[in-house]
């Protein structure tokens, strides 16, 4: 008659000659690690599987791999990888050595140039001196007595300002026909977020919720031709804006504090049709040098 030891299965029986009260609990840990008492020189064995995806490796064709990079994209990876390990505007080298370096062909390493360019990590300068160098710090466009901190080199954000600030008086133009009453609740709602970011120090918020006004300003006109530039362009600026800085020649608070209370001017002379004062404040409002004519200011209504 076979005994019931006889029958033990593997993970019961342990190491070859230990008794089944030697070989410790069924759910020990990793090997070499077992929760029992083990009599002095017992081997640790490894824990059993307990999930059937524990049991097998799986099958070559249930394995995804991931993407696979061109040729292009894999010597790109090398160029920023050299870029990173630079500093700003450090030269990284020639074309042909950074070429021979990837060792690729000239046509897929052109690509590679194109695509670090393309992400803001290297730039390359033609003629003596030139090369491939790491991109520079990230541009700064001035806004009056700030500057906005953009992310890559969205050196098309400079671009946008202007054509934003040249759109203005358009857009004014219609505030002033088409402001209802409610328009102008929700505009002076816009400027209490200005002034709440402006009495806690937060120059970002400040900005971003004068942003926010000049769409609300946008949203009155009828032309939606115009109404969708002007909007695109503010997005375009605020998605690539890192942070808003202070420039050097005015402490930021007073720069704050002024720009409030031209936008509180400018919404209270859209209030009250008063197309001189509003044209003239929108005039001042320009920041980035865009070709707006100034005007004389008209005194405050009393």
């Amino acid at each position: 008659m076979t005994t019931s030891a006889g029958n033990a299965s593997a993970v019961d029986a342990g190491p070859a000659g230990a008794r089944p009260s030697d070989a410790g609990p069924v759910g020990a840990g990793p090997a070499g690690a077992r929760l029992g008492h083990a009599a002095p020189g017992d081997a640790a064995f490894d824990a059993p599987a307990l999930r059937p995806q524990d049991w097998r490796r799986p099958r070559a064709a249930e394995v995804r791999p991931g993407p696979r990079l061109s040729r292009g994209e894999s010597a790109a990876a090398q160029l920023i990888a050299i870029a990173g390990e630079a500093a700003p505007g450090d030269r990284l080298g020639s074309k042909e050595g950074l070429r021979a370096r990837c060792e690729v062909s000239v046509g897929t390493f052109n690509e590679a140039v194109r695509i670090a360019q393309s992400r803001g990590i290297i730039s390359v300068r033609p003629g003596p001196g030139g090369g491939v160098f790491a991109a520079a710090q990230s541009p700064m466009v001035r806004l009056g007595n700030s500057v906005l901190a953009l992310e890559g080199s969205q050196t098309s954000v400079a671009e946008a300002v202007r054509i934003r600030d040249a759109l203005d008086p358009l857009l004014i133009e219609d505030a002033l026909w088409h402001a209802s009453p409610a328009d102008i609740a929700e505009m002076r709602e816009v400027l209490a977020e200005m002034a709440a970011a402006a009495e806690r120090q937060d120059p970002d918020g400040f900005v971003r919720a004068n942003w926010a006004l000049h769409a609300r300003i946008a949203a009155v006109s009828p032309n939606q031709m115009l109404r969708s530039l002007y909007i695109n362009l503010l997005d375009q600026i605020e998605s690539h804006t890192l942070a808003v800085l202070p420039d050097t020649e005015r402490p930021l608070p007073e720069y704050v504090a002024d720009r409030l209370t031209l936008h509180a001017d400018l919404v209270d002379a859209i209030d009250k049709r008063d197309r001189d004062r509003a044209l003239a404040l929108i005039a001042r409002h320009v920041t980035s040098g865009a070709a707006v004519p100034a005007r004389p200011i008209p005194a405050r209504p009393a």
